[in-house]
Parts: C-alpha cells; structure tokens; sequence
C-alpha cells in the first residue's frame, strides 16, 4: 500500500489510503545521507539497516537515483546493496528517481518522507544521489545530515570551499581502511575550525561500512544529534 502511494504521489495523482498524511506531525527523525558517488553511501546505509534490526527497530529507506540526461530512465540501482534485507518485512526500501531534478533528491521528497513517517517507521534514512558541492537539498528535508567522503577527496581547500561539508551534522570517511584516510580527517577537523564560532562542530567518525567497522561510532553519532533535535 506504502509502495503504490509513493508512485501515486510521484505521478502527481491523489493517494486516499492516506488521507491527511500531508497535515500530520511528523513522528520520525528524518537521517539524510549525502555524499559523492562512489563513497560508499548505500553500503552504509545497509551497515546501518543491520544495525537497527538488531536493537529491533523498524527501517525505511528512501534513496534517489540519477536518471539519464538521454532516455530519462533509472537504474535504481542502490537498493542492490541492501538485498540481505530484502526479505523482512520489518525493513522498507524504495528506490525514485530524480527525473532531472536537481539537488540530489526529487521533486515531491517532502510527500514522499510524510508518507512513510504517517506509515509509522521507526527510523527513516534518506539517501540522495551522488552529489557534488553545492548540492545541498538534503539539509532541508532530513533532520540529520550525514556527509560521507572517502580518503584522498581534497586537501582543506577543498573542503573549506565545498557547500555539502556546511550542511553536514556528522561527517564520515567511509574507506578508512585505504591510504590517505587519516589525512582526510585532519583535512575535515581542520576545515571545522572556519566555522562559526556559535555553530556545534560535526563529528567525524571512520567507517569501513562494507566491514561493519566503526558504524558503532556513526550510530553513537547520530543518537547524540537525536538527543539534540528532540530537545529542541
């Protein structure tokens, strides 16, 4: 039902098993995870599914596809990372495609993040397509923006001049196993040090997501950013 509300809403058609979803409260924290191709986003995403299961937490998962410039289609493809998970029906995944729209989500996000909240799950991650600098979409639906990076993506010039880094509330560097990561930190810490003097720092944690490693730290993270948007 889920499934076919969200391809109605896609198609700009109404969705009566819901109504009134649009008008709720929001129950769900919303985890954005942002970040450039190839760094390792859905695999993190997986990582964090396994996570929550474990603790017996419900997972939806919302992650948007690039689609062709040419035909117009999508792969969405992500999904395939997180096939383990395919079989419980405590876990929801759902691919959309951007269909050009820019920003590294989709047009009707916002709809589509009331309808699985209205659906009740307990966690809500969202992914966008790899996304470049000043593709920042992400920070205005999510209440926690997760910005992973991978050793060897710039030195602190190009981190203090990236836009995605600004909205990130915990910042990861994903493939820490490979040359390099341990610089990208220093490169990250440092560029924090620009920001302003009134604005909480991100953490920044280390993962290996394929290996399961330091999603323990990510999770602490995120819990911590909970604590902190609950209060407010």
């Amino acid at each position: 039902m889920l499934a076919r509300a969200i391809t109605s809403v896609q198609n700009g058609d109404a969705v009566a098993d819901f109504d009134g979803y649009e008008k709720s409260s929001r129950k769900s924290l919303v985890l954005g995870i942002t970040g450039a191709p190839g760094a390792g986003k859905s695999t993190l995403i997986n990582a964090l599914i396994r996570h929550y299961r474990n603790l017996q937490r419900s997972v939806a998962v919302i992650s948007v596809d690039p689609s062709s410039p040419v035909s117009g289609g999508s792969v969405l493809g992500d999904r395939l990372r997180m096939s383990e998970h395919a079989c419980d029906e405590h876990v929801f995944i759902r691919s959309v495609a951007a269909r050009g729209h820019l920003g590294g989500l989709c047009v009707h996000i916002d709809k589509i993040v009331r309808l699985v909240d209205f659906a009740a799950w307990d966690e809500i991650i969202v992914e966008t397509v790899g996304t470049g600098q000043s593709e920042i979409e992400v920070a205005g639906i999510a209440d926690i923006s997760v910005v992973v990076n991978t050793p060897g993506g710039g030195d602190v010039v190009q981190a203090l001049k990236a836009g995605i880094i600004e909205i990130a509330d915990i910042l990861v560097v994903n493939k820490s196993d490979l040359d390099g990561a341990e610089q990208t930190v220093r490169d990250l810490r440092e560029s924090l040090r620009w920001r302003s003097s009134n604005a909480e720092k991100p953490e920044v944690v280390q993962t290996v997501a394929s290996m399961g490693k330091g999603i323990d730290d990510l999770v602490r993270a995120i819990d911590k950013q909970k604590k902190g948007c609950e209060a407010r």
